[in-house]
């Protein structure tokens, strides 16, 4: 009798322990839906604990500061190269992960992670422009390429209605594509050339603006922006909640545009990389990938997700672009110490002139 009192005492603490058990999980903001939390809490028993970052550069100095204690991860390409090449983080194993079979392999095997030994593609947004239906209708513009946000022919007609984001890396991109050069293009005289057009194009623009862009277009302050394409599927359901009498669309350029792939990676130091896997292998499950597209209109890598993805967003070509469109599309690698000098010098320039 003592004996299995103690096994069943055993048991209860086993589970207990089980129950106790946090995943801690590093994030962008708002980038997992609540349902897909509470599913992934009751199969674990255990409590997933989320912190936020804003972009990859503000949790790669938090992690070269010393920051532990995360067990998931969720960076874009170039911060992925970038830990990788620190060793920052853990191989996956596989076996634990049979739900990887649903990920289309056109996201697999970047050049960021051969082989996808450290990681596995979550969501995708493409950096792209997005408008004011109406407005441009009005004014007869054709949103289609990135003559919009350059073009001053263009732009006088909508000055001050016009945002670009706050970022080197996407404004550069977005101009080293209408000139026609490749968006990891790192010749200097070809930057140059990209800075002196933002130069004459920035009198029309309201604001560099990576963030409160979304209330302008809902609201109808801004026309025009350069944003993120969950960003403005975000600001057109706003618009139609608000009962705006207008809708905010995309334009993917035709020249191209920047893609970011976001993945979910292990770092090398996570206290449970068990229930890291177990968050991984739920999350790859075709309707629970769904989930996070049909919140936040991101891209899916995940070919299991389609059938679950509400049919306007699987529909739209500019978050799910066909073959032609996707060849244009380009992912960000990460700089070296000398060519994030030289960018920085021509991003000061840009931003106080």
């Amino acid at each position: 009798m003592k004996k299995i009192v103690t096994t069943l005492l055993l048991a209860l603490v086993a589970v207990s322990a089980q129950a106790q058990g946090k995943l801690h999980l590093y994030n962008w903001n708002n980038y997992i839906s609540d349902e897909t939390v509470r599913r992934f809490e009751a199969a674990c028993k255990c409590q997933l604990v989320q912190s936020y970052y804003g972009d990859n550069e503000e949790m790669l100095a938090k992690l070269a500061a010393g920051a532990k204690g995360y067990d998931l991860i969720v960076p874009t390409g170039n911060a992925l190269q970038s830990l990788i090449r620190q060793g920052a983080l853990q191989p996956l194993d596989k076996s634990k992960l049979p739900n990887f079979k649903n990920l289309n392999p056109q996201y697999l095997n970047t050049e960021f992670d051969k082989g996808n030994q450290y990681s596995v593609p979550y969501a995708y947004t493409i950096t792209m422009l997005g408008y004011n239906e109406q407005k441009m209708k009005e004014l007869g513009i054709k949103v289609d390429s990135w003559a919009a946000i350059f073009d001053p022919a263009i732009l006088k007609k909508i000055k001050g209605k016009v945002t670009v984001l706050d970022s080197a890396n996407e404004l550069m991109a977005a101009a080293l594509k209408y000139l026609g050069y490749s968006i990891n293009d790192t010749d200097e005289k070809h930057w140059e050339e990209a800075k002196n057009m933002i130069l004459k194009a920035k009198p029309y623009w309201a604001a560099f603006n990576g963030t409160s862009y979304i209330k302008g277009l809902t609201v109808g302050d801004i026309w025009l922006v350069h944003g993120y394409s969950s960003d403005i599927f975000q600001a057109d359901l706003d618009a139609q909640s608000a009962g705006r009498k207008f809708r905010i669309r995309h334009a993917l350029p035709k020249e191209g545009a920047a893609m970011s792939l976001d993945s979910l990676v292990i770092p090398k130091d996570a206290p449970r990389p068990d229930l890291a896997h177990l968050f991984i292998n739920l999350v790859l499950d075709g309707k629970n990938s769904a989930e996070l597209t049909n919140m936040l209109g991101t891209g899916n890598p995940n070919k299991a997700a389609l059938p679950f993805i509400n049919p306007e967003i699987a529909g739209n070509k500019e978050i799910f672009p066909d073959r032609a469109e996707s060849a244009k599309l380009e992912m960000l690698k990460d700089l070296n110490s000398k060519q994030r000098r030289a960018l920085n010098r021509v991003w000061t320039e840009i931003r106080v002139r």
